[in-house]
Parts: structure tokens; C-alpha cells; sequence
């Protein structure tokens, strides 16, 4: 597999487990935007139309992770709160229609669904501790369920849910399949045909390995145009570049919900550690990542005191393991995992660990080691 010491000349003895939050730059997104303020600099924006073929090729490399049918159903947007707006506040609702989302969500995909109660939506929150979450969240979808807005993998718990089975059953219902892909995307392959959703969406500052202010959004072709735009600028018109024309209208693509001037800072940065991933294959991505997840659960279960609070079967798995430590109090241990240069959050109630494909041996030994030193002591 790829050499992955060149890219990632971390700080020595730092042990970063929080691909989950926000994760390190290759080298080479670094390289891309220093090379890019350098032209800034010296050039300004005479090469502007080079930068918009890098955009080109982001948008390329997006769809493929995405497996979506074409560039024209992806967005360049500043977040995945952005986007889970854009379908939230497009739709066209109705007093009494109904949101399914989890138990488990992070405010962005709660909140957002949460403010249409002026609207007359009900919002309904599945428990998904059970044996069958995707049982109980395609139960919870009744008569007047128009959307089901899951994460892909809840970012406390960990928990992967199946999504093609999830959009099987949202089409035989006529409900809407919303996909939170922030915790998937990069870590594990994603295919938004294969789970038939309607909607997806991410950033690229965690598994992506970009930086924040950049993320994706995926719109099906067939629903780009039910969703009502709140948004309006130069961008995202059909003939964007037709500055004198008085007659307008919203771009066909998805380009419509783009509505100013794109963060090309990002796009240099996000296209090349996305070109990493590509040059590893996600299918290489993801194995790696689970032999990581593997090494650091049988040696998190080794340890005593250790309770494992993210599921422990591989298929409901990406790259979260969240764990408690006996005698521990979360803040205090996160302290001092910290103090230590290990690289977590506190989440869902104790610390969350997530390596990613790259993860060198050390980092897991190390902070395993440690663990076991605090429980010795």
C-alpha cells in the first residue's frame, strides 16, 4: 500500500485518534495552498480559469467517491449544516407531515428539522439501542413521514447504519432517504445510488482529509428543482458568467445552490488529499481502517475497567471507538490523555478514539500503553 509516513510528518510522540473532529492535511493539500497563496501573491488572479479546472477536478473526484450518476448532482457547499438547510427549509411541507430522524443525532441533523415546527412538522425520535435499529426507524415511518434523515455512522456512539436497506425501505414507503455522511465519507466506501437516498452530505474536514468550510451535497437529479432556493447570487445561474444579461434563471445543476463566490482556498486544498484517497482506492481505505479499528478494540477489551460503548460487530463499525475507563470521570481522563499528546474527544459519554487508514502501529501501542498505565496506577 501507499507509502503514508511521506504525508503525514506529524509531530513526534503525538498520538492522533480524532479523525472524527477535525483530522491533519496530507503534505500535499498543504503543498496545493501554500503553492496557491504563492500565486496569489505574485499573480493574483490572472490564472483564475487554471483554478476552475482544479474545481473541475474535485467536483470529478467527488462524484466518483459518491458513485453519484453525474457532476451535475454535486454542490460545493461551506458544511453539511448548509446543506441539510438547503433540504430542510426546500421542501415543500405540509402541517402534520413528519421527520424521522435518531436518538443518537449531532445537533445539525436534529436542530435543522426541529425549526420547521412553525410549519407544522413533527419530528420523531427513534431509540436506536435495540438488536434492529433499521427496523425500528423505517417502523417509525407512518402515512405522513416525508423524510428520513439518519447519519450514515452516529459520531458518539460509532454505530454504522445499513443504508441500502434503509433506502430500500424508504422507497417502498415513499419517504425521502437524507443521508448524514460526514462519518463515512473517506473512511469507508459511500455509494448514494446504492442506498437510493434522495439527499447526502459532508464535510471535508474530517475523514475527507480536507479542510473546514468545504463539503459536499449531493441533490438527485429528479428532486433539484422541488427544493425552494433561499439563496440568490451570480453563481448559481444557468449563464453565470453573463454578467449583462437581465433575464435569468437558477442553474439546472446542482450548481444552483451555490449562490456566490466559490472558497477556491479550499478547492486546492480538498482536491488534493482527495486525489490521496483515490490514489489508495477506498476499498484499500477502508480495510486498512478496519484492520486499525480491530487492533485497537481487542486491545481496548484486554484492558480491565475498559467498557466499550461504540458496537463491537465489524459491520457496524467505521472508525469511531468510544470507551469508558472505570475510576475515571470523562473530562478528567480526557485531560489527561491530552496531556499526553493523545489526540480524542469526549463524546456520548466517554472518549471517543478514531484513527484513520494511515494510523502508524505506535500511535495505537502507545495509547494503549498509556491506558494501561492509568489503570495501574
Amino acid at each position: 500500500m501507499y507509502a503514508f509516513q511521506d504525508e503525514f510528518p506529524q509531530v513526534s510522540g503525538l498520538r492522533y485518534l480524532n479523525h472524527a473532529a477535525v483530522a491533519p492535511w496530507p503534505r500535499r493539500a498543504a503543498l496545493a495552498v501554500s503553492a496557491f497563496a504563492d500565486q496569489n501573491m505574485q499573480l493574483g488572479a490572472r490564472d483564475y480559469p487554471a483554478w476552475l479546472v482544479v474545481e473541475q477536478r474535485l467536483r470529478e473526484r467527488l462524484r466518483r467517491l459518491l458513485n453519484a450518476p453525474d457532476t451535475a448532482d454535486i454542490a460545493l457547499l461551506k458544511n453539511t449544516s448548509e446543506a441539510l438547510s438547503f433540504v430542510a427549509f426546500g421542501l415543500d411541507w405540509q402541517p402534520g407531515d413528519q421527520v424521522v430522524i435518531s436518538d443518537q443525532e449531532f445537533p445539525s441533523n436534529r436542530v435543522v428539522w426541529q425549526a420547521l415546527a412553525p410549519f407544522g412538522v413533527e419530528v420523531i425520535q427513534v431509540n436506536l439501542s435495540g438488536t434492529d435499529p433499521e427496523a425500528a426507524l423505517l417502523a417509525a415511518c407512518g402515512p405522513r413521514t416525508r423524510l428520513l434523515s439518519i447519519s450514515a455512522v452516529q459520531y458518539a456512539s460509532g454505530l454504522r447504519l445499513d443504508l441500502p436497506r434503509l433506502g430500500q425501505g424508504c422507497r417502498r414507503r415513499g419517504v425521502l432517504l437524507c443521508v448524514d455522511a460526514i462519518q463515512q465519507l473517506g473512511a469507508l466506501p459511500f455509494d448514494v445510488q446504492a442506498c437510493e437516498c434522495a439527499f447526502a452530505m459532508a464535510d471535508g474536514h474530517k475523514w475527507l482529509l480536507g479542510p473546514e468550510g468545504l463539503a459536499v451535497f449531493y441533490c438527485r437529479s429528479d428532486l433539484r428543482a422541488q427544493l425552494k432556493l433561499h439563496e440568490y447570487g451570480w453563481h448559481m445561474l444557468e449563464h453565470s458568467g453573463d454578467y449583462e444579461r437581465p433575464d435569468w434563471q437558477p442553474a439546472h445543476s446542482a450548481r444552483r445552490f451555490e449562490c456566490g463566490s466559490p472558497n477556491m482556498l479550499g478547492t486546492m486544498a480538498l482536491e488534493a488529499s482527495l486525489s490521496l484517497l483515490e490514489e489508495v482506492s477506498m476499498q484499500a481505505v477502508g480495510k486498512a481502517l478496519s484492520e486499525r479499528m480491530h487492533w485497537l478494540q481487542e486491545g481496548l477489551l484486554a484492558l480491565p475497567g475498559v467498557q466499550l460503548l461504540s458496537p463491537a460487530e465489524p459491520a457496524r463499525q467505521a472508525g469511531i471507538l468510544t470507551f469508558r475507563l472505570a475510576g475515571w470521570e470523562q473530562q478528567s481522563l480526557f485531560a489527561r490523555l491530552k496531556a499526553e499528546q493523545v489526540i480524542c474527544a469526549p463524546r456520548g459519554g466517554g472518549i471517543r478514539l478514531s484513527p484513520h487508514f494511515y494510523t502508524e502501529a505506535r500511535v495505537i501501542d502507545e495509547t494503549l500503553a498509556l491506558l494501561h498505565q492509568l489503570i495501574a496506577s
